[in-house]
Parts: C-alpha cells; sequence; structure tokens
C-alpha cells in the first residue's frame, strides 16, 4: 500500500483505503431495486419423499419412440450420472447413481448413456431415441468421429457391439 501511495503522489493523487461495506447497505440497495410482482415460490409439497406417480395403461403406444436424455459429470466433487426416460405419453422416470471410480467427463457420459439403455432394456422398451450433451459421445455412437482413447473403446463397443449385449437386446 505504501509503495502505491509513493508513486501516485507524484500526479497528485491521493489513495484512500476503501471501508468496509455494512451488509445493510447492501441489502437497503437490493432492497430498492426489488421487482414489482415477485412472488416467492411455494415449497409446500404433501410426501417429500414422493418422486414421481403416474398411472399405467393397459395398452402402451405401439410404434411410439421412448426417450432417453443422460447427462454425466466428473469435477472434484465426485463423478455422477444421469439419466431420464421419458415414455411416449409424456411420464418422466429418472435416474442417477455415484461413481465410485475415477473417470474423466466422456467417461461419465458413457456410463450414463449406458445405465439409461440399460434401464430401458429392463422395461422392454422397443423404440428408443437416445439424448445427451456431449457432441464427442454423439458423434462417437454415431461413427462420425473415430474414438481414439483407449478409455473410451470399450465404452463405445459396449453399445454398438452386438456380441456387447447393449445393441441386441433394444
Amino acid at each position: 500500500m505504501a509503495r502505491w501511495q509513493i508513486l501516485l503522489s507524484e500526479f497528485d493523487i491521493v489513495y484512500v483505503n476503501q471501508k468496509a461495506v455494512k451488509g445493510s447497505a447492501i441489502a437497503d440497495f437490493l432492497a430498492s431495486r426489488s421487482l414489482e410482482d415477485y412472488e416467492p415460490l411455494n415449497f409446500d409439497f404433501p410426501n417429500e419423499d414422493l418422486m414421481y406417480v403416474a398411472t399405467t395403461e393397459e395398452d402402451p403406444q405401439e410404434g411410439h419412440p421412448w426417450k432417453l436424455d443422460f447427462d454425466g459429470a466428473s469435477n472434484a466433487v465426485g463423478n455422477r450420472i444421469g439419466a431420464v426416460l421419458v415414455s411416449p405419453s409424456g411420464d418422466h422416470y429418472p435416474f442417477t447413481s455415484k461413481l465410485d471410480f475415477d473417470c474423466t467427463n466422456n467417461m461419465a457420459e458413457y456410463e450414463a448413456c449406458i445405465m439409461g439403455i440399460r434401464t430401458a432394456i429392463e422395461r422392454k422398451i422397443k423404440m428408443l431415441e437416445v439424448y445427451g450433451d456431449s457432441a464427442l459421445v454423439i458423434y462417437q455412437l454415431k461413427g462420425e468421429w473415430e474414438t481414439r482413447d483407449p478409455k473410451l473403446i470399450n465404452y463405445r463397443r459396449l453399445i454398438l457391439d452386438p456380441r456387447g449385449r447393449l445393441r441386441d437386446t433394444c
């Protein structure tokens, strides 16, 4: 600080340390710019343990595909994957899991895709559209990009190779 004061003194500029801003000043500032039409969120939910309620139909919609959205993340907090199956009638079935091994983001994306496809197989889903936000995984599975990373080759093979058993049952 003293060095800055010396350097600035030749230009007739005075350096002044900023005092701490009180929290109430920030709160007052934010309150003065509040929205007029704001409504607080209603967190009342009759059963917090209830994840999903749906009615099943005797005759599922044949010929209409189910949709699978998958995503995976690997970071310092941990490795987690998730997938959501969406029925032709719009019912959502979410699935999540925590991976107990170190992996890259791309490996987590493949794991999420595999978890979703396995779940679709268990539910005996015949037509499935698969969506993901990882361009690398999608283009590798479509065959538009080459899979060079040795860690990802077996993941791709498991999904696409008939001997991998995932593709045979879909």
